[in-house]
């Protein structure tokens, strides 16, 4: 069931995303060499709970995990792209981070990813993040009022076509609001024109993942990092953002993050 979301309801999912935004860019300036990834679990874990906010990840127990998960943000390294358990590693110089995380303010959720590169970047790695980041704006400027989620789907696998970089299909955007995850499934590669009509007051969260060489995953013994199954780097990428008569409305904008220039 698809529940179209008020402009009062969508201002309230603002305010949410205004702090997974934050949260987000201050666990990005702790991700240097030398910081282990417990720290910045513990310092989202401070900050959310200073703010009083819900993690939508504690206790979240979906069919594919192995128990409940117990951290307040995904910390993916390298060939790890979602669902990264935190866990005790050292960031290195080159190591290409993701990090996911979805809370809830006031009984309502944003949902956001962002893709950092720790130290001195790697050619490829810097292409394979710009490359998510152009994906996600590709998807967020299609979902225009009026068209179609296959536009939005169909965007993100073009950018990935036009870089050469494969997409799985199993793991996608969603919709969200007074929950994690609500319908649509938004898939990262799609036909144009087809599909659920987009109207005003629809919020998505939008979420391109490639990795450089594979469509194919694996998961940790921890049954929740998943893992491009070559080995090959990997990127993710997203926003909430509502769908308004006058655009896409991006609700977990970074301060400072312009369009298509995300990292």
């Amino acid at each position: 069931m698809i529940e179209l979301k008020t402009a009062a309801e969508i201002e309230r999912m603002h305010t949410t995303g205004r702090f997974v935004a934050h949260v987000l860019s201050a666990v990005g300036e702790r991700a240097e060499v030398g910081v282990n990834l417990l720290d910045l679990e513990l310092h989202a874990r401070e900050l959310i709970r200073e703010r009083g906010a819900e993690s939508c990840y504690w206790d979240y127990a979906p069919s594919f995990g192995r128990g409940p998960f117990r951290n307040v943000i995904c910390l993916s390294v390298n060939d790890a792209v979602l669902h990264g358990l935190p866990h005790d590693y050292v960031l290195r110089d080159g190591d290409v981070l993701s990090m996911d995380l979805a809370v809830a303010v006031d009984g309502w959720v944003a949902d956001s990813a962002r893709t950092v590169i720790v130290g001195t970047p790697r050619d490829e790695d810097r292409q394979l993040v710009r490359a998510g980041e152009e994906a996600l704006e590709a998807a967020i400027d299609a979902a225009q009022d009026g068209h179609r989620l296959g536009d939005v789907s169909a965007a993100i696998g073009a950018t990935a076509a036009r870089h050469g970089y494969p997409v799985n299909l199993e793991f996608g955007g969603h919709g969200l609001g007074r929950t994690m995850h609500e319908d649509p499934h938004v898939a990262n590669a799609g036909r144009a024109g087809r599909g659920l009509r987009l109207r005003p007051g629809l919020t998505l969260a939008l979420e391109p993942w490639f990795a450089r060489t594979t469509d194919e995953i694996t998961y940790d013994p921890d049954g929740w990092t998943i893992r491009s199954a070559d080995g090959s780097r990997t990127t993710h990428s997203e926003h909430t953002i509502a769908v308004t008569e006058d655009g896409p409305l991006v609700l977990t904008r970074r301060e400072g993050e312009l369009a298509g220039q995300g990292a």
